[in-house]
């Protein structure tokens, strides 16, 4: 699986090894290995120490420490050696930083965190970086440093740019960030709704349990695959479908609906 295919990557600290194979079962898109937020400062070393790929067949990105901490340099290094399938890039938002990083990491491609405002602001440019393989939003820390609720119409603004920054170059759609209720399903599927709606193409989570409900939420349900299949009986030009107009636009998103489906696109 490639990064644009990834929909569910799943967290698990870098200093747990233990967890690792028990992150891959769950049946993610893909395994993060945590060295950041999830690790304390005393344990970085053992963590860096503990990465591997060997527990699985999926996609393993590594999420570092962001530049400027004292655990930056040696998580590059670390990565470096390990060759995952993408870095993970916490607090982007400087093209200079991420070159630096890519320069540091070879051929591994970057997955740009936005989490602040200065990094909602140049976006756009770094989106637009060539080693830059995908934008990830991470709400929980944006909105610590907006000072706003983490709330959907407080983040509305920013998931819509970085929608429109990854299609302006060319990019997947973005992921989205986590849900921080880990036992209510019902949340995490409707926040993954909600992401899919805007144009997001995943959802970030922090537990095994959220892996299912995040996935319903990015699946059409039976009422936009029956509207989806309409639209495409219906044939070609200008037609009426349900009493509403359907052209070639709207059959690019009928196609697309019932290919997440898993179904034939018509």
């Amino acid at each position: 699986m490639v990064i644009a295919d990834i929909i569910v990557p799943l967290f698990v600290p870098a200093h747990r090894p233990e967890r690792f194979a028990k992150a891959a079962a769950a049946h993610p898109d893909a395994v993060i290995l945590d060295l950041e937020d999830a690790v304390p400062a005393e344990a970085k070393e053992a963590a860096r120490a503990a990465m591997n790929c060997a527990f699985t067949d999926l996609p393993v990105l590594v999420r570092v420490n962001a530049a400027g901490t004292a655990w930056h340099a040696a998580d590059l290094a670390a990565v470096a050696r390990l060759q995952p399938a993408a870095v993970l890039l916490p607090k982007a938002e400087d093209f200079n930083v991420v070159s630096r990083v890519a320069d540091a990491v070879g051929p591994v491609p970057v997955v740009a965190l936005m989490e602040t405002a200065r990094g909602l602001a140049v976006a756009r440019a770094l989106a637009a970086h060539p080693a830059v393989a995908r934008l990830a939003f991470g709400s929980v820390d944006y909105c610590a440093d907006l000072g706003c609720a983490h709330v959907p119409e407080a983040l509305l603004a920013a998931r819509s740019e970085l929608v429109l920054a990854s299609r302006l170059s060319g990019l997947p759609a973005p992921i989205d960030g986590v849900t921080t209720a880990l036992d209510d399903a019902a949340a995490a599927a409707d926040d993954a709704r909600r992401a899919r709606t805007l144009g997001l193409g995943g959802k970030l989570a922090i537990h095994p349990r959220q892996i299912a409900p995040i996935r319903t939420g990015f699946a059409p349900d039976a009422t936009e695959i029956a509207w989806a299949e309409r639209v495409l009986a219906s044939g070609a030009g200008a037609v009426s479908v349900d009493g509403s107009m359907v052209d070639e636009p709207v059959r690019i998103r009928a196609r697309a609906i019932l290919a997440r489906r898993g179904g034939a696109a018509g």
